[in-house]
């Protein structure tokens, strides 16, 4: 490389300096990995997993690496982070041990174990930072290829900047020109997400580049088990663009050419920047010195040969010969550096385990003065000491070892004057340390969705009744006219106005890039979503089918729930992702799978709106809150009759908050969705056999009830039937814990209560197979039946 190939004004000198720097940060980032494999194996840390032998290749992408760029990527990262300068050496450190102070690892707070990186989009309020004026990661996750999805919605971001007018950019674009950077390991781009994200951004022409780092191995199993022909930019050939084609720009470099590493990374920044195409980076000959992780070895599994290449072509042992091959440096030069650095990073270890330490010394030190207080005057004086002793002689503690002490000797003084001071020191350690770890599932800044208040829909005489979708197509229309970030794409979304026409005409209206199709790809239509809604737009994902989110689950699970959590508040997408489901036809387009999506995606509010008016509120609500969200609206019911409210785009649904729709005497019926036109239906029934139930629309599974309305009902009835369509055990057990656990219902029961689901399997097809497959009006009717009969033979004789 000639001394301008980064930067043509930069003096011999200055490149020098540079290069020497480049070198310096490797050679850091290589000592971590060294020690930090160490401090796992003395049991300092838990678990240990490196960025060593991807040193270089990090390099050359921190240079092309600009302010209001985004990476997306893969546990292995670590010198880019500190290249970019947004990770110190006690950082490092404080993130292996899982400080859960932002201050000291301001990765996660020690919610994710090392190498998983992220940046702070937010500030302490949850208010969105200046992004274009930092380098940027969004948080990682360990699934393998978990980072795809994200990536690709990242890079389309700056393709929404750069073509749709009257975004307020502010914070957030400079035009259009951010690049999305994604790294991904060779093994795991065996994946499907993988293959679905490189697709699709071939398909939109975003500015995203893609490096793979190939060191021929996924943990133990070779490149010829993993990929065809073992060379995935072999087999990426036909995405390669040409004068007739769109496509990719498919690059291949080798992971320890410093030079051809720094050209190749600005090419493709230029390309991706400039053109809005995407590139793909396959970076290969890379190695791996200390294997996968700190959970074995890779001397098991690779031979003498290849051990011993991998010494030879280690990039940083390449770096230092081509640095002295090229005068840059000499031998002694750069033997200072590597002793500097053991030396740097020797005592950013010690003060990361110092800061990480300390406050739990002064914890153990604090209790172990109260119990030997309490001690004193005990008559089980022997064995408190014994306890307090033992905790006393840790010299390493950790919290549970001071939290476990404390409960366990509170047992033996639960009849002594000990007892309250000790449970009050627990109560408020407790209270202390919980947030640590529990802390930001959900938003904590003052645009949460409970901090959104009910408005209601209005009508007057000119309002029509008219089919329920139409009620959806006014209410998005007002919204993409009145807020510009947002947009909704998703298959069939976009030219004929979706499925059921809820957004007809829209795409004709707003353009294609704000009303969009998209392939048929769930996972990926998410990824979308979450990566846009990092950067500042307000985008609707919409997956066709309820049935279909199974295909994008494991992206709503890992990704998008935990975001706020994993990040301790500093990154958000407020993502709306809009689905339809519940009663239809047939084993694939009925499905109700409600207790596996509450129970997999906590972090995402669940909305289940009984019609179009209810689900226009909540897109209404969610648009000014800060939080991502799932609404099912009502498959069956986009041709039945509403009323057009006259104040469209305004009014709002309240999340958390249920609806009672009947009021009644004998017993509270609870249930959500299209199951509930059945459930009224049975409830006018039963008013003839002279039983008044009372019904309540839930509306809001996640989170539920806040109010604690449902157990006020209870304690007027006294009898709880929760009707549901999921499988038995379902979306019905979460109800039913959360009526009789959570709200204390048990408290008001003179009766069992009870549930009515489905059956167990998918429902058959046809208007029969929904008949015999989920609740009907007679199911819910007998079931109310059976169980008055049980508090009144007589007046309710039994109907077999």
């Amino acid at each position: 490389m000639n001394q301008t190939a980064t930067k043509e004004a930069l003096s011999f000198e200055d490149f020098k300096t540079e290069v020497l720097n480049d070198y310096k940060v490797a050679t850091i980032s290589r000592e971590c990995s060294l020690l930090g494999r160490r401090e796992v194996l003395t049991g300092k840390a838990k678990f240990g997993i490196f960025g060593d032998g991807k040193e270089v290749p990090q390099l050359a992408l921190a240079k092309a690496f600009r302010n209001g760029d985004f990476r997306s990527g893969y546990y292995r990262d670590q010198t880019f982070m500190m290249a970019i300068g947004q990770m110190t050496i006690q950082q490092f450190f404080a993130g292996l041990y899982g400080h859960t102070d932002l201050a000291h690892d301001p990765m996660s707070a020690g919610r994710q174990m090392g190498g998983h990186f992220a940046t702070h989009s937010l500030d302490e309020n949850g208010n969105w930072k200046n992004l274009t004026q930092q380098k940027n990661s969004s948080a990682d996750i360990s699934p393998t290829a978990g980072q795809m999805p994200r990536l690709l919605g990242l890079a389309q971001a700056s393709k929404i900047y750069r073509n749709v007018g009257g975004i307020n950019q502010t914070n957030f674009s400079e035009k259009g020109n951010e690049v999305a950077w994604g790294t991904i390991g060779n093994a795991s781009t065996s994946e499907g997400l993988f293959f679905e994200t490189i697709n699709a951004a071939g398909v939109l022409q975003v500015p995203m580049v893609m490096s793979v780092w190939d060191d021929e191995y996924g943990i133990s199993v070779h490149a010829r088990y993993q990929t065809t022909k073992e060379n995935i930019s072999e087999i990426l050939k036909g995405f390669q663009r040409d004068e007739d084609n769109k496509g990719y720009e498919i690059m291949t470099v080798k992971g320890w050419d410093y030079p051809a590493l720094v050209e190749t990374y600005q090419k493709a920044s230029q390309i991706a920047r400039e053109e809005h195409v995407p590139v793909l980076i396959h970076v290969y000959e890379l190695t791996q010195p200390q294997g996968h992780s700190t959970s074995g070895s890779h001397e098991r599994y690779k031979n003498a040969d290849r051990l011993a290449w991998e010494a030879e072509y280690d990039c940083l042992a390449q770096m230092r010969i081509w640095l002295i091959e090229n005068n840059l440096a000499t031998a002694e030069e750069l033997e200072a550096i590597d002793t500097q650095a053991k030396k740097d990073v020797l005592e950013g270890k010690k003060a990361a385990w110092t800061a990480f330490v300390e406050p739990i010394k002064a914890e153990q030190q604090e209790l172990v003065a109260l119990l030997n207080s309490i001690a004193a005057n005990s008559a089980n004086k022997v064995f408190i000491e014994k306890y307090t002793n033992d905790l006393a002689s840790i010299k390493e503690p950790i919290r549970k070892d001071i939290i476990t002490t404390a409960r366990k000797v509170l047992r033996l003084i639960v009849k002594e004057n000990g007892r309250a001071q000790l449970s009050a020191w627990i109560t408020a350690y407790t209270e202390k340390i919980q947030p640590k770890f529990s802390s930001h599932l959900f938003s904590q800044s003052d645009k949460n969705v409970l901090s959104a208040k009910e408005v209601l829909p209005k009508y007057d005489e000119t309002s029509e009744e008219v089919d329920a979708r139409l009620v959806l197509r006014n209410n998005f229309d007002v919204i993409f006219e009145k807020h510009p970030e947002t947009l909704i794409f998703g298959e069939d979304s976009g030219n004929i106005g979706d499925v059921n026409q809820g957004l007809e005409g829209m795409q004709e209206k707003y353009g294609e890039f704000r009303v969009a199709d998209a392939g048929i790809r769930e996972a990926t239509i998410l990824g979308q979503g979450i990566g846009m809604a990092m950067r500042g737009l307000r985008p609707i994902a919409e997956i066709q089918y309820l049935d279909y989110l199974l295909y994008a689950i494991q992206i709503m699970s890992d990704d998008l729930a935990t975001l706020q959590y994993r990040t301790a508040g500093r990154q958000k997408a407020p993502l709306i992702i809009r689905t339809r489901g519940h009663r239809l036809e047939g084993i694939w387009h009925s499905g109700s799978p409600m207790g596996m999506i509450i129970n997999a995606i906590r972090g995402i509010h669940v909305l289940v709106p009984r019609n179009m008016t209810k689900a226009a509120g909540f897109y209404n609500t969610l648009l000014e809150t800060d939080e991502p969200a799932l609404i099912v609206e009502c498959l069956n019911g986009y041709r039945l009759k509403e009323k057009m409210p006259t104040n469209l785009g305004e009014f709002k649904t309240p999340i958390g908050v249920v609806e009672t729709i009947k009021q009644g005497a004998d017993i509270t019926l609870v249930s959500y969705g299209s199951t509930l036109r059945l459930v009224e239906q049975a409830a006018k029934e039963l008013l003839e056999v002279g039983i008044d139930a009372e019904i309540i629309d839930i509306q809001s599974l996640l989170p539920f009830d806040v109010n604690h309305d449902i157990v006020k009902s209870v304690a007027k009835t006294n009898r709880l039937l929760v009707i549901d369509e999921d499988v038995p055990g379902g979306a019905s057990a979460f109800i039913l814990q959360q009526i009789i656990d959570e709200q204390k219902g048990y408290k008001h029961l003179d009766s069992n209560p009870e549930t009515l689901a489905s059956k167990p399997h998918r429902p058959a097809y046809g208007t029969d197979g929904d008949y015999f497959s989920k609740p009907s009006v007679e199911d819910i009717f007998e079931k109310v039946y059976a169980m008055m009969h049980e508090v009144n033979p007589v007046k309710y004789p039994s109907l077999y």
